[in-house]
């Protein structure tokens, strides 16, 4: 799945977490590719399953791929 760097970056600001945003920023190209780049997001604390909506409470566009809008 293709994500918007951008969106990534936003979350992680609106989280508090600007250190891993500038980290994030740095090392990911403009368009994220989750499948590409999971070593990358998983060293910043984004859970691949979370970006593509799956949670074990039933699945559906919660937790971060809620707030990504995806």
């Amino acid at each position: 799945m293709q994500i918007d760097k951008q969106q990534i970056l936003s979350l992680l600001q609106s989280l508090g977490q600007h250190d891993k945003a500038g980290a994030a920023d740095a090392e990911l190209p403009d368009q994220v590719d989750t499948d590409a780049h999971a070593g990358i997001l998983d060293k910043l604390g984004i859970n691949v399953s979370d970006l593509l909506g799956g949670d074990a409470a039933g699945g559906g566009l919660g937790g971060i791929a809620g707030k990504l809008g995806l």
